[in-house]
């Protein structure tokens, strides 16, 4: 039997779902909502900033690491402070990387301009950032463009595919994408939060580019948001929640793109991930005010620059044990002399050796 898809149903595009079975979740979603907004009006300027960068520089990542794309933490943040002027402690200055800059780009775009109108020219301007050579990976696609192929989601061997979604035509995609805008821009009697999760899933349905629809509809629910919040500033991010739930992620939009127009369990997942990636930032901003003190308490003591590199690094989040060869490694220097940056560092009662011992000594911040 021939699969049938939810665009093949003549009225689609009247997604149903009872509202009364979301308005608990809704609550449960503006409580923990004005639950963060409640901390971070307790919270200083300098946290508030470290934090925003956090959460947009996770949005960054995660969104590309969904799609299998791993980008470098440390561009991101650089790239993400220069975009906001954001003069934040432990920034490393990092080579530019046209990928990079242009997932920051769209990021902030959706963020920083929610107001401004998401037109056929502005989401062409984001796919043009996000694959700034024309090609993705070594294939060629169009790029700025909306595809002229058809497209499927597949997994599995070659010969054992299994299809989990085949997207409308491409000669369908312009008009769609027409009357999807043009539903995306009106003023409907819709709750917010609710439209941005009908507008990431309509999207994806379509799925109108050759590549990189995952990522631009996950910006397109950030814009819508951000419109929800009335702010370009994001404390939490969506996609690091989407991440940890990717196997839940995929199997609900499999589900809802059958013949059906029923969107109900979509929406029900879709808010519940977003009251849970609220949550989360709560930890975020215990963090940050955590490196708020260590910033402040380093300012006073003097440091070189090979030991301010690394105690930044250790902040946020250093992968694996800092051990002398890999400060010697990552700073480009001497054995010795790594040696001797960690000993002045541990009679400063920065760092100290670590208790769980191992083959090599590992040091952590006190």
């Amino acid at each position: 039997m021939t699969r049938k898809y939810i665009y093949e149903n003549s009225n689609w595009r009247e997604m149903q779902y009872n509202e009364s079975a979301l308005h608990n979740l809704l609550i449960q979603l503006y409580k923990t909502q004005s639950k963060l907004f409640g901390k971070l009006d307790a919270l200083g300027f300098e946290v508030q900033n470290d934090l925003l960068l956090s959460s947009v520089s996770d949005e960054v990542i995660t969104s590309s690491e969904i799609e299998g794309e791993t980008l470098n933490r440390s561009s991101v943040r650089s790239s993400v402070a220069k975009r906001l002027g954001l003069e934040t402690a432990g920034i490393e200055d990092t080579p530019e990387n046209y990928y990079t800059e242009g997932v920051v780009e769209i990021a902030l775009d959706a963020t920083q301009n929610f107001a401004s109108t998401l037109n056929e020219e502005r989401l062409f301007g984001w796919h043009s950032a996000l694959f700034p050579t024309g090609r993705s990976g070594i294939r060629r696609i169009n790029t700025g463009g909306y595809r002229k192929g058809d497209i499927e989601i597949v997994s599995g061997v070659m010969g054992k595919e299994k299809i989990h979604y085949k997207a409308p035509a491409p000669e369908l995609v312009k008009e769609e994408m027409k009357i999807f805008l043009n539903w995306l821009e009106a003023n409907q009697n819709i709750d917010l939060y609710i439209k941005a999760g009908l507008a990431h899933l309509w999207f994806e349905l379509i799925h109108p580019f050759d590549d990189g629809n995952g990522r631009i509809g996950r910006a397109i629910a950030d814009l819508m948001l951000a419109r929800a919040e009335n702010t370009s500033k994001r404390y939490y991010s969506l996609s690091s929640q989407i991440l940890k739930e990717r196997k839940e992620y995929y199997k609900i939009l499999e589900m809802v793109s059958s013949y059906t127009n029923d969107v109900e369990s979509w929406l029900i997942w879709f808010l519940g991930c977003l009251e849970r990636a609220i949550d989360a930032s709560g930890e975020k901003i215990d963090k940050a005010k955590y490196k708020a003190v260590i910033y402040e308490q380093l300012r006073k003591t003097p440091l070189n620059t090979r030991q301010s590199k690394m105690l930044n690094m250790l902040i946020d989040d250093f992968e694996g044990k800092l051990t002398t060869s890999k400060w010697a490694k990552i700073c480009k220097c001497s054995h010795d002399t790594a040696l001797r940056d960690v000993d002045d560092l541990i009679k400063k009662g920065i760092i100290s050796r670590s208790p769980k011992g191992g083959r090599s000594t590992a040091y952590e911040l006190i």
